[in-house]
């Protein structure tokens, strides 16, 4: 069994605080600071341009994709780092829209986070070649998987409500019906077991700044099965995404496999610290992960249920149909966030009206939620959230 007691030691929690939003940003790993001075003194600093071989800084990308493979069930050598998550959306769905040039319908859901839909709208207009996008809402997808379905766009778990989406069925589905699906693991790498290639899924993209620990503007990834990598064409043709990026060729040669994904220069400060935070992974069974997040997930909406009856469960109530967090709707939640944050219970807030809390069992344990519940409580119940700072907006909820 994963030893959770040991992981937690693992992470930086500022003193007085329950963290319940690893679903948004994930918490500091203790090595990462001095991880990452070392890479700017001794990398950076005395290696200079040398550290691009000496360090290996050119291999990071497709080193860090295999730390991250093991999470999302993928093989070594299908995954590859860099860029944003946006980005990865975009070249996912151009290269599957072009491996099916006679169809042209995608079908994502309303509940899918905004940029996806966004970089999947611009898109169709860049194209300009009749693609619609059909978003209805996530328990009708199925009823839109048919013969003119080009690619099947979906977040597996919803950033507002955590339901999860059956990724082996709805792959399958679509599969039979000659279409290329595309899964968002932002809310899933690392929060719930993942099987990529067991689904047979046909590309994947996710951020590592959420349950992997990468810290803010923390890379993307992408995952492309591996008989599409060499014959799907990456619509952001970066010299590094090159078959031979120091040839200096004038035409674009894609690399034979997924490193054709890659595009620019890869960040490498940032990629350092999230092969540190990587670390805190090596023994952790994904199994047991997703057991402790049940566990800790049920605690809390039992809790929540019998001591604020005024919050509404907006997270599906079978724990096999959600991810890694809860959310509860109330009319005035901003406010009710914010109370929590000044009592040192930090969650997030989505519009319009949901309190989202994320649990991260590599560093949040019963007592984190039995102090949350309580905390929650008393602000419910003594409308200490009704005061005028809480309901002044910042621009981050």
């Amino acid at each position: 069994m994963t030893d959770f007691a040991a992981t937690k030691s693992l992470f930086h929690i500022p003193e007085g605080v329950i963290y319940l939003d690893g679903n948004s940003l994930g918490v500091l790993p203790k090595t990462a600071e001095n991880r990452a001075k070392e890479m700017i003194e001794q990398e950076w600093g005395e290696m200079l341009i040398r550290g691009w071989n000496d360090a290996k800084w050119m291999e990071q990308p497709e080193r860090v994709g295999n730390l991250v493979a093991r999470l999302i069930g993928a093989a070594p050598g299908t995954v590859v780092m860099g860029d944003t998550l946006s980005i990865k959306v975009y070249q996912a769905l151009a290269s599957a829209l072009e491996m099916r040039p006679d169809r042209k319908v995608i079908v994502s859901d309303n509940g899918n986070f905004p940029t996806d839909l966004y970089m999947a709208d611009g898109l169709i207009k860049s194209l300009d070649r009749g693609h619609v996008l059909k978003t209805p809402n996530p328990e009708d997808v199925e009823s839109l998987i048919n013969e003119d379905l080009a690619v099947l766009m979906l977040t597996q778990v919803d950033y507002r409500t955590g339901r999860m989406h059956d990724m082996k069925r709805l792959t399958d589905l679509a599969h039979a019906a000659g279409a290329l699906v595309i899964w968002d693991l932002a809310h899933s790498a690392g929060a719930v077991p993942v099987d990529l290639a067991g689904c047979n899924a046909d590309f994947a993209v996710g951020c590592t700044y959420k349950y992997l620990n990468g810290g803010p503007g923390a890379p993307a990834f992408i995952y492309v099965r591996p008989d599409h990598a060499k014959v799907a064409r990456p619509a952001l043709s970066g010299w590094l995404g090159h078959a031979a990026p120091f040839a200096f060729d004038p035409d674009y040669t894609p690399a034979p496999d997924v490193s054709r994904m890659r595009v620019g220069t890869p960040p490498v400060i940032q990629m350092t610290v999230l092969e540190e935070a990587m670390k805190a992974w090596d023994g952790v069974d994904m199994a047991d992960i997703r057991k402790r997040s049940i566990e800790l997930c049920e605690q809390f909406i039992a809790g929540v249920e019998a001591n604020c009856p005024m919050l509404e469960l907006a997270s599906p109530r079978n724990p096999q149909e959600r991810g890694s967090q809860v959310s509860f709707k109330f009319d005035q939640g901003y406010a009710v966030m914010q109370a929590l944050i000044a009592r040192g219970v930090i969650g997030d807030f989505r519009a319009p009206d949901v309190i989202r809390f994320g649990f991260t069992p590599l560093y949040i344990d019963e007592g984190d939620v039995d102090g949350a519940v309580k905390i929650l409580a008393e602000i419910m119940e003594t409308r200490a959230w009704d005061k005028p700072e809480f309901h002044k907006r910042n621009a981050v909820t």
